[in-house]
C-alpha cells in the first residue's frame, strides 16, 4: 500500500532536497523493496527504548525517513489523558491535534535545517498521522473511518492501551513500515552519507559543490567561506526550483484554463485569470533575469563566488513594480479563487483533473493552487535571511558586505511596499483595510519623525484612507444597485421605468466616479514613491477640484429628486422595497441603506475642506502646501456655494411632485394643474381661514392650507394620516388666468365668540363693495390682535367661480399674500404673453358694430346714413379662381365680402335678414347661406367676378329649402361625395334633408326669369342646383351635425347620435349603462356642442365637461370627465389643440390630454368660423386623419364687442353709444421653446432636466402637446 503526497525528488534534474520548502511528504510502502533495519534485525522496542537512554544525542540513531521510527517516538511521546465523546470517558486518549503536534515536534529541525521548511507548516505531519492511521497504529474511540484531522473533533487510542495497565509491560505489534521521501536526503535505500549514490539528481550530489572544486582550491578556503559558497550555491538552487514552479502555474493551470471555455464564458475566464494569477508570469520573467544573472556570475568566478550582493542589488530594482503589484493582490486573488470554487462545480472539476494529471506525469508533489499562489511571497520573504547568511559569513573588507546590505534594505523595502500595496488593493475592506499610517510605517522611522510632522502624515494617510473608501462606495454603486435592477428577472422595476428611474436617482454619478478613481490612482502612485512621508498630495487635490467641479454642480442639486425617487419607489413597488432591504444586508453596505450611498458625494466635499484645514494645521511655514492648500480650500467652497441655488430649485420641484402625489380631489372633480411639469412652482403657501358656510359656528373657523403655484391657486384642507400628510381640495382650483385681485385693503373684522354669527355668512354675504362686512369701521388698536381677521376677497371669473373672501390672522400676512399673487400673476402673464398658442390677427375693425341696448327700443336697419350692420353672425374665407384671399362675414343686415385684413374693403353684397350661418363650396363655385331659416345658393362669381365675363352672371340665388323651416346645415363629404345636410323641425322631430350639388345645372347658363316670384329674385321652390339624396328624421331636438369618416354625427338632447346614412342605423353615445349612472344624469342636464376624433378614441365635449370614449361610445379613461373654466356656447378644433367659446374668454386645451394651454379674454366674444364649411376644412373639423404637426394656417374666425361712439356721429347724452364689433382669426403662433417641455429660464445650466416623477397621470401624449407646458 501506498500514500503519495508530495512529489519526488525524480521529478526535478537540477533540484536539490533543500528545495522542497512548500512540498508536502511523500510515504512509500516498502515490502519487498525497502526493510526497515530495525524489523529484520528484530529487535524488540520497549516503551522505554529511547526515553531511559543516557545517551546525549538521542536522535543520533533515528531515520525520520522510516515510518517505524515515527512511530515509536509517536507512541513515547503523545500527551495521553482522559477524553470524554459522546459522554463516555475514555482513559490514556489523545487527540487528532496531539498526534499532529508530537510529530511536528519531532519532525520540524530535520525540515528546517536540511530543506529550509518553515516549523508552521504542519501539513507534512497531518500526511505522516494519516498514514499511520490507515495503518491502524491508533484507532478513532468510536471506530470511525473519518480522516484525521488537526483538531481536537474526535479521540484516539493506541490498540495496545489497556485500561489499568498503563504501568505494565506492553505487548509486542508489528510497526507500521513506510519511506517519508520528504525526509529523506536522497530516494534511493541505498543512499549513504559521503558520496552520492547512482542518482543524477540526488541531493548530496547536487548540494556537495566541493565535489566540483578542487581539492587544493579547497583546503586554500577557510570553513567560513566555504558555508559562504554552500548557502550561495543552495541560493541559487531555491532560486531553480522557484521559476520551476512559477513554469508548473502556466503549464499546469493557467493555459489549460484559457482553453477550458466551458467552465464559464471567456470574458469571465479571462477576468478570473486576471484576478487569480495576476501578474506571476511578470514575477517569472524577473526571476529570470536573476537565475541568469547568477549563472553569468558562477561561469564568470568560477569556481569560488566573490560577489553575489550586486546580483541581488539590481535584481531588488527589477522588482520594484511587480512583487508588490502582485502582492498587494494576492487577498483579492484568495477571495476570488474562494469564491469561485464554492459557487462553480465545473471549476472545481477542472482543479481536480489537474492533480490527476500531475500524477500521470509522474510529479512527486501534489500540486495546490492555493499554496502555489502563496509562493512568491513566501519567497521573497527568504531573500533577505538568505542574504543575511551570506553577508555573516563573508569575510571583513569583501566589497560584497556593502552590495549585500543594500540589497538586503532593498529587499526588506520591497517588503514595506508590497504590505503598502496590499493595503492600497484592499480598499478599505478585510483586516488590511483598516490598517492605519502607523501600522506601516516601521518602529524607527516614526520614532524619527517630530510630533508635528507624525501628525501631519497621519492626516495625510486618513485623507487617503478616506478616497479608498469613498471610491469603494462609488462602485458598490454599480455593483449593488444598477446591475442587479436592469439584471434582475422579472425586472424589480418596469423596464419602460427603469432607465428613467436610473438616470434621476444615480443620475452622473459614473462620472463622478471616474474622476475620484483618478484621483486615488494619482494618490496611490505618491503614496508608493514616497511612503512613508509624503510630501504633498496638494497638487493631484487641485486638479481634481478643477476637474470635477460641473459634476458635482450636476450631481448635488439632483439629490432632493432621487431621494424623493426612491421614497416613491420604495413606498409604491413591494418588489423594490425588498431588494432594497436586501442591499442593506449586502456586506459591502455597512448596513448602510440606498440613499446613503447616493447621498455620499455631498458629505465627501465637507470632508476634504476638514482634512485639508487640519493638514494646513500642521504644515511648517516655508512649506509648498502653505500656498496651495487655501486655493484648493476656496474651489471647493465655492462648489458648495454654487450649488445652493439648484438645491433649492429641486427642493421645490420635490415639493411640487409632493403636492402633486398628495393632493386629493372629490370623486369626480380631478383637474390635472400641470404639476409634474418641468417649468412648473410653487410661489407661496400658508394658512388661510374662511367663514363657516352656515351661520353657526359650532366648530370655528375653517382652516385652509392654500397653495399659489405658477398657474393655479388651490385651496385645500389638511389631513394627516401614518406620517403623510394629504391636501385634500377645497373648491376647484383657480387657474391664475381667470383670477383677479378684488380688494385686499378692507378693514378687519372681529372674530366671532357667539354661537350664531348674525351677518357674516359665506361669501355670498357681502356688502355693497363686493366684501364681508366688518364689524367696526376702524382698524383696531393692535394688528396682532387674534381676534381679529383681515379680508383677502378674489374673484374667479370661471363657470364655477365667484366672489371669495379669505382672512388672514396679521396684516403683515395678508400683504405677504397679495404681494406674492401680485407676483404670480403678473410672472403669468409675461409667460402667457410669451408662450401663447395663438394670437388674434383682425380681420375686420371697423366695418361692423350694433347699437347698444340704451340707444333706442328698436334697432335701426342698415342704410348707407347709419352704419349699423347689426350681429355678426358667421363668416368664411375663401379664394377666387384669380388667387384673391377673401372673407365673407354674416350680419343680422347681410353679407359682406372683402380682403382679409383689410377692414375697409368690406362692401355688402347680398342684403338679406338674419342671416346666422354660410359656407363655401369652391370646388362648386357656390356660396350657400342660411337667413331667416332659408337656405340659398349664389354663384361665387356672381357675387365676386373675377373676370370681365362673369360679371354678368345672375346674382338670382336658388332656394334650397321650400319652406322658411331649416335650423342649420352642415357641408361635408362622404364616400367621395359632396353632401350639403339641413334640419328642420317638425313639432319635436328634426327632420334632415341630406343633398347632393349637381355640377351640370350649376355650371348651366341661366334663362331669363319667366314667374312672377323670379322677377323678385327668387327662383322656384325646387332647387335646380341639388337633387335629394337622402331623407331621415330624429326624434329628438337636434344642434348640429359633424361630419364623421364614414358615419355622421348628430348632436341633440340625447347625446351624440352617430348615423349611417347608407341604412340609417344609428347608435347613442356616450354609453349609459350600469357603472355610468352619474355620468347619465351629467349628459342630460348639459348641451353637447363638438365632437372630435383622437388617435382611436373621440372626445365629446359638453357646455360644461369633455369626456373620452373609445369606438364602441364606453368612456377610455380612468380620469374621467374635463370640466370646463367656463360654459362652452361653442367649440372649435385646431390640430393639436380645443377651444372652448365662452361669452368672457376663449379656453385652449390639449386635444390629447385636455390639458389647459391658454385663455384669450374677451368681451361677448363668440366663434362665428370653426373650420368648417370649406372643401379643406371640412375633414378637421372632426379631428379626422393620423396625427399630423401643428397647421400654422388660421382655421377659427372669432368676433369680440368693443363699446364705443358710432363713426361720424357724437355721442348725444350716451344714448346714441354703439357697441363695435371686431373680427379676428385666431393665427397659431411659433412656441418660443419649441420643442420639448417649458424650461424656466431661472433655472441653473446645472439643474438636471429629469423626467417626471413615477405614477403621473396616464395620459397619451403627442410630441406637440409635450412640448407645450403653459396653462
Amino acid at each position: 500500500m501506498t500514500h503519495v503526497f508530495a512529489e519526488s525528488v525524480d521529478g526535478y534534474p537540477r533540484g536539490g532536497a533543500e528545495s522542497f520548502d512548500r512540498s508536502r511528504a511523500s510515504i512509500h510502502d516498502t515490502a519487498g523493496s525497502v526493510v526497515d533495519p530495525v524489523d529484520a534485525q528484530g529487535e524488540d522496542y520497549d516503551e522505554e527504548y529511547f526515553t531511559d537512554s543516557d545517551d546525549p544525542d538521542p536522535d543520533r540513531f533515528v531515520n525520520f525517513s522510516l515510518l517505524s521510527h515515527l512511530a515509536v517516538r509517536l507512541r513515547d511521546k503523545v500527551p495521553r489523558g482522559t477524553h470524554v465523546k459522546s459522554s463516555i470517558p475514555y482513559p490514556r486518549a489523545f487527540t487528532g491535534k496531539d498526534i499532529v503536534s508530537t510529530i511536528q515536534s519531532q519532525i520540524q529541525r530535520e525540515l528546517l535545517i536540511n530543506h529550509g521548511i518553515s516549523t508552521a507548516d504542519r501539513r507534512i505531519a497531518l500526511q505522516v498521522a494519516r498514514s499511520l492511521q490507515q495503518q491502524l497504529f491508533f484507532y478513532e474511540v468510536e471506530w470511525g473511518d473519518k480522516p484525521l484531522q488537526d483538531g481536537v473533533e474526535d479521540v484516539y487510542m493506541f490498540l495496545d492501551d489497556i485500561e489499568g495497565t498503563s504501568e505494565g509491560p506492553r505487548e509486542r505489534e508489528e510497526l507500521p513500515t513506510a519511506v517519508i521521501t520528504m525526509l529523506t536526503k536522497c530516494y534511493a535505500s541505498i543512499c549513504t552519507e559521503g558520496e552520492p549514490c547512482y542518482s543524477f539528481t540526488c541531493p548530496r550530489r547536487r548540494v556537495n559543490w566541493l565535489n566540483t572544486v578542487d581539492p587544493a582550491v579547497i583546503s586554500s578556503l577557510p570553513e567560513s567561506e566555504i558555508n559562504r559558497q554552500s548557502i550561495i550555491y543552495r541560493t541559487i538552487s531555491q532560486e531553480e526550483q522557484y521559476i520551476q514552479d512559477l513554469d508548473t502555474v502556466e503549464a499546469l493551470f493557467i493555459k489549460p484554463l484559457r482553453r477550458a471555455t466551458h467552465i464559464m464564458s471567456a470574458t469571465r475566464l479571462d477576468e478570473f485569470i486576471e484576478e487569480v494569477f495576476s501578474n506571476i508570469l511578470d514575477l517569472r520573467e524577473c526571476n529570470k533575469r536573476l537565475i541568469e544573472a547568477l549563472y553569468v556570475r558562477q561561469r564568470e568566478q568560477a569556481p569560488i563566488i566573490q560577489r553575489i550582493g550586486d546580483v541581488f542589488l539590481e535584481a531588488a530594482r527589477s522588482f520594484r513594480y511587480a512583487y508588490p503589484t502582485y502582492v498587494g493582490r494576492l487577498p483579492l486573488a484568495e477571495k476570488r479563487f474562494k469564491d469561485e470554487m464554492e459557487e462553480n462545480a465545473e471549476l472545481r472539476l477542472f482543479f481536480e483533473e489537474c492533480a490527476r494529471q500531475s500524477a500521470r506525469q509522474q510529479e512527486s508533489r501534489r500540486l495546490d493552487v492555493k499554496h502555489l499562489l502563496n509562493r512568491p511571497p513566501e519567497h521573497l520573504q527568504k531573500y533577505p535571511l538568505a542574504l543575511e547568511a551570506i553577508m555573516k559569513a563573508t569575510t571583513d573588507g569583501n566589497p560584497d558586505v556593502y552590495y549585500l546590505a543594500e540589497a538586503i534594505q532593498a529587499i526588506k523595502g520591497l517588503q514595506g511596499v508590497a504590505q503598502l500595496r496590499t493595503f492600497q488593493a484592499a480598499m478599505g475592506k478585510g483586516p488590511t483595510g483598516t490598517w492605519e499610517w502607523h501600522d506601516l510605517v516601521p518602529k524607527d522611522i516614526r520614532e524619527g519623525l517630530s510630533k508635528t510632522e507624525a501628525k501631519r502624515q497621519s492626516i495625510i494617510f486618513e485623507l487617503i484612507k478616506g478616497e479608498m473608501a469613498y471610491v469603494k462606495d462609488l462602485e458598490s454603486i454599480e455593483t449593488m444597485y444598477i446591475q442587479p435592477l436592469r439584471a434582475a428577472e422579472p425586472p424589480i422595476i418596469p423596464r419602460e421605468r427603469l432607465n428613467s428611474f436610473i438616470s434621476d436617482v444615480y443620475h452622473n454619478y459614473s462620472e463622478i466616479y471616474t474622476h475620484h478613481r483618478k484621483l486615488l490612482n494619482r494618490l496611490h502612485e505618491i503614496q508608493r514613491e514616497e511612503h512613508p512621508t509624503i510630501k504633498s498630495v496638494t497638487a493631484p487635490l487641485l486638479d481634481a477640484a478643477l476637474n470635477f467641479r460641473d459634476a458635482y454642480m450636476e450631481y448635488i442639486p439632483n439629490y432632493p429628486i432621487a431621494a424623493y425617487r426612491i421614497d416613491d419607489e420604495f413606498a409604491n413597488n413591494p418588489d423594490f422595497k425588498v431588494f432594497a432591504e436586501k442591499c442593506v444586508r449586502h456586506p459591502d453596505a455597512h448596513r448602510l441603506d440606498m440613499k446613503n450611498f447616493i447621498y455620499r458625494p455631498i458629505p465627501r466635499l465637507l470632508r476634504y475642506e476638514l482634512l485639508l484645514k487640519n493638514i494646513l494645521d500642521e504644515t511648517p511655514s516655508g512649506h509648498e502646501d502653505r500656498e496651495a492648500i487655501p486655493e484648493v480650500l476656496e474651489i471647493i467652497k465655492f462648489i458648495g456655494k454654487d450649488t445652493e441655488p439648484g438645491v433649492q430649485s429641486a427642493k421645490q420641484k420635490v415639493q411640487l411632485w409632493c403636492y402633486n402625489a398628495n393632493l386629493v380631489f372629490k370623486t369626480g372633480e380631478s383637474v390635472d394643474m400641470d404639476l409634474l411639469n418641468e417649468s412648473r412652482s410653487l410661489v407661496h403657501a400658508g394658512k388661510l381661514l374662511r367663514q363657516p358656510d352656515t351661520g353657526f359656528e359650532w366648530s370655528g373657523w375653517t382652516e385652509l392650507f392654500v397653495l399659489l403655484f405658477d398657474n393655479y391657486l388651490v385651496l385645500t384642507k389638511t389631513k394627516e394620516k401614518d406620517g403623510i400628510t394629504k391636501y385634500h381640495v377645497n373648491r376647484r382650483p383657480i387657474p391664475l388666468d381667470l383670477l383677479n385681485l378684488a380688494s385686499f385693503n378692507d378693514p378687519p373684522i372681529q372674530r366671532s365668540t357667539s354661537i350664531l354669527r348674525l351677518g357674516l355668512g359665506s361669501n355670498k354675504h357681502t356688502d355693497d363693495r363686493g366684501t364681508p362686512s366688518a364689524l367696526g369701521s376702524g382698524v383696531p388698536d393692535s394688528a396682532g390682535d387674534p381676534r381679529f381677521l383681515y379680508p383677502c376677497t378674489i374673484h374667479y371669473t370661471g363657470r364655477l367661480g365667484g366672489i371669495y373672501t379669505l382672512f388672514t390672522e396679521s396684516q403683515q400676512a395678508r400683504a405677504e399674500w397679495k404681494q406674492k399673487v401680485d407676483e404670480a400673476l403678473v410672472l403669468r402673464k409675461v409667460v402667457q404673453e410669451s408662450n401663447k398658442v395663438f394670437e388674434m390677427e383682425p380681420l375686420s375693425t371697423d366695418t361692423f358694430s350694433v347699437p347698444t341696448l340704451s340707444a333706442s327700443n328698436t334697432a335701426p336697419s342698415w342704410n348707407h346714413e347709419n352704419a349699423l350692420t347689426g350681429k355678426v353672425t358667421c363668416s368664411v374665407p375663401f379664394n377666387t379662381p384669380d388667387g384673391r384671399e377673401l372673407v365673407a362675414i354674416g350680419c343680422a343686415e347681410g353679407v359682406w365680402i372683402g380682403f382679409r385684413h383689410d377692414s375697409k374693403s368690406m362692401r355688402r353684397v347680398l342684403h338679406l335678414k338674419m342671416v346666422t350661418q354660410c359656407a363655401m363650396l369652391e370646388d362648386f363655385g357656390m356660396f350657400l347661406v342660411l337667413a331667416d331659416k332659408a337656405l340659398f345658393a349664389y354663384h361665387i362669381e356672381a357675387l365676386v367676378p373675377s373676370s370681365p365675363q362673369s360679371a354678368h352672371a345672375s346674382q338670382t340665388p336658388q332656394r334650397v329649402n321650400g319652406t322658411r323651416d331649416v335650423h342649420f346645415f352642415s357641408v361635408g363629404q362622404q364616400g367621395g361625395r359632396t353632401l350639403v345636410i339641413y334640419m328642420k323641425k317638425k313639432g319635436l322631430d328634426s327632420v334632415f334633408r341630406v343633398l347632393e350639388p349637381v355640377v351640370e345645372k350649376i355650371n348651366e347658363r341661366s334663362k331669363a326669369p319667366a314667374s312672377f316670384t323670379s322677377r323678385f329674385g327668387i327662383r322656384p321652390a325646387r332647387s335646380e342646383w341639388f337633387r335629394l339624396y337622402r331623407e331621415f328624421f330624429l326624434p329628438s331636438e337636434s344642434f348640429d351635425l359633424v361630419f364623421l369618416k364614414a358615419k355622421i354625427a348628430i348632436l341633440c338632447t340625447k347625446g351624440f347620435e352617430i348615423m349611417d346614412l347608407a341604412d340609417f342605423k344609428s347608435v347613442t353615445i356616450p354609453l349609459r349603462d350600469d357603472g355610468h349612472e352619474r355620468l347619465a344624469k351629467r349628459c342630460e342636464s348639459c348641451k353637447p356642442v363638438g365632437m372630435f376624433r383622437v388617435d382611436n378614441e373621440f372626445l365629446l365635449c359638453y357646455d360644461e365637461f369633455g369626456i373620452y370614449v373609445n369606438k364602441h361610445g364606453s368612456p377610455s379613461r380612468p380620469s374621467g370627465t374635463i370640466e370646463w373654466e367656463g360654459t362652452a356656447e361653442r367649440v372649435a378644433m385646431h390640430w393639436p389643440y380645443i377651444l372652448l367659446f365662452d361669452s368672457r374668454f376663449i379656453e385652449v386645451r390639449q386635444v390629447s390630454t385636455g390639458l389647459l394651454a391658454q385663455i384669450i379674454p374677451g368681451n361677448e366674444i363668440r366663434c362665428i368660423w370653426d373650420g368648417r364649411g370649406t372643401s379643406s376644412g371640412t375633414a378637421s373639423a372632426s379631428g379626422e386623419g393620423p396625427k399630423q404637426p401643428m397647421n400654422l394656417e388660421p382655421r377659427i374666425h372669432v368676433v369680440t364687442s368693443v363699446s364705443e361712439p358710432p363713426h361720424g356721429q357724437p355721442s348725444q347724452g350716451g344714448r346714441m353709444r354703439t357697441i363695435a364689433q371686431h373680427v379676428f382669426e385666431l393665427m397659431p403662433t411659433v412656441l418660443l421653446y419649441p420643442p420639448g417641455p417649458l424650461t424656466s429660464p431661472s433655472n441653473s445650466a446645472y439643474f438636471p432636466q429629469s423626467g417626471s416623477p413615477p405614477h403621473s397621470p396616464s395620459f397619451v401624449q403627442n410630441t406637440l402637446t409635450q412640448s407645450v407646458s403653459w396653462r
